[in-house]
């Protein structure tokens, strides 16, 4: 039987738990936005609302690594799992924020390969809210990386299609150069859900 000396400490995972359930509220947002008739600035301002709350969250999770003695698992984990959720916001609210500002959501219909990166984000939302609470135990995990892996996979074949349709000519310079910003976000939302589960799979078997 293996031993530990490291404590559960339930805060860390807890704190985890709340980032990805904000992740959700994220992706959800932005499905929003395919609505017919949606209030774009309220879908806006409602997603820097939820990445104000995952800002402190981090917040709380470094003040807790901080004032912790023995962490559960390696301090730089740690940190670097916090880290990398907040990144996943902070993308998620850059394309909330420039779809908005630049209008892109007056046009007629945003490209369709756009909304199937949205898709891919959400189910990397959803699968990563799930396996937050089961770093407690550090079990039934492998599942959740592999996916994460092939929904990223997924998103990169999504995001090459985009910008084909984006060079095609079917849209304007300016617009272009508008969407192509969005893409980019998008695409780094889906690498930044993979660093997530990379570090996870890394956590989890320093663990085993």
């Amino acid at each position: 039987m293996k031993f530990s000396f490291r404590p559960v400490e339930g805060a860390f995972y807890d704190l985890f738990t709340q980032a990805a359930n904000n992740l959700v509220k994220g992706t959800e947002l932005l499905n929003e936005l395919a609505l017919p008739g949606v209030d774009v600035q309220s879908v806006s301002d409602r997603l820097t609302d939820v990445e104000h709350d995952s800002d402190q969250i981090t917040h709380d999770l470094y003040k807790k690594i901080n004032s912790t003695f023995i962490t559960p698992f390696d301090r730089e984990d740690i940190y670097s799992l916090g880290s990398q959720l907040d990144d996943v916001m902070d993308h998620l609210e850059a394309v909330g924020n420039l779809l908005y500002l630049y209008g892109l959501t007056e046009l007629p219909s945003l490209p369709r390969e756009m909304h199937e990166l949205v898709d891919v984000l959400d189910q990397q939302a959803k699968i990563t809210a799930d396996a937050m609470p089961r770093l407690r135990a550090m079990k039934g995990l492998e599942e959740y990386w592999i996916e994460i892996n092939r929904l990223e996979n997924e998103g990169d074949r999504s995001y090459r299609m985009l910008l084909v349709r984006l060079f095609s000519g079917e849209y304007d310079a300016l617009t272009v150069l508008k969407m192509k910003e969005v893409a980019d976000e998008l695409e780094a939302a889906c690498d930044a859900f993979e660093h997530v589960a990379n570090t996870v799979e890394t956590i989890a078997v320093k663990e085993s």
